[in-house]
């Protein structure tokens, strides 16, 4: 697989509830990477070219101190949306729903014809999330 085009990375609170959520409620392909020693645990999500790694707050705090004292005083995901294409967007829904995360905008089709939902992730960054471009268009 060749390197992608554009990371970014994401703090989290705590991983399992972050690949519960991508991986399990999503069902997208979020990989729990092999790290190097000492290097902390992550998870990636690749799509198209890019990724978004996802580390504990606890091992970003203790590799950079500075930042860390931000995680208190700035909210997460504010000013950001994270878009995603599942297969199964009724299914997503409603495991979104069935886990009582906060909904911003219900499922429903588009004028463009995608059906999509927006939704807060457990650390509560917005989700965008819309069918497979092929899928009922």
């Amino acid at each position: 697989m060749s390197a992608p085009t554009l990371s970014i990375q994401l703090a989290v609170a705590d991983l399992d509830a972050t690949e519960a959520f991508y991986a399990g409620i999503l069902e997208l392909d979020v990989v729990r990477a092999l790290t190097a020693r000492g290097a902390p645990e992550h998870l990636t999500l690749r799509r198209a070219g890019g990724e978004i790694i996802f580390v504990e707050e606890e091992a970003v705090a203790r590799a950079h101190p500075l930042l860390g004292e931000r995680f208190e005083e700035f909210p997460k995901g504010v000013g950001m949306t994270i878009h995603v294409s599942v297969d199964d967007i009724v299914g997503a829904y409603e495991a979104v729903m069935e886990e009582e995360l906060e909904i911003f905008y219900p499922l429903e089709r588009k004028p463009y014809g995608i059906r999509e939902f927006w939704c807060f992730d457990p650390d509560g960054f917005l989700v965008a999330v819309e069918e497979q471009k092929s899928k009922g268009a």
